[in-house]
């Protein structure tokens, strides 16, 4: 069986830390908690920043805003955004 696969969109400064607008991600387990997903992209990106940006963004699922990541599993198939934290003016 196939390990599950998601695409995330990266959005502002996660885009420019990656160079990234979309990516298919191979989860590492086929029930993988949204709360681990942060240090798991960190490593797909490592000495870009990337770990710093996800610690103040906030995430959507399939196009819903999540309020709580310890509460959503991935399990393959979803699309996640990472919504970073814009400033104004």
């Amino acid at each position: 069986m196939s390990q599950p696969e998601i695409t995330v969109l990266y959005f502002a400064a996660a885009s420019t830390a990656t160079g990234l607008t979309e990516q298919s991600v191979t989860l590492p387990a086929s029930q993988y908690p949204l709360s681990s997903l942060s240090s798991f992209l960190a490593s797909l990106h490592p000495d870009v920043g990337l770990d710093k940006i996800l610690q103040s963004s906030q995430w959507s699922v399939n196009a819903e805003m999540v309020d709580n990541v310890e509460e959503v599993t991935l399990k393959g198939g979803e699309e996640v955004a990472i919504i970073c934290p814009v400033s104004g003016g």
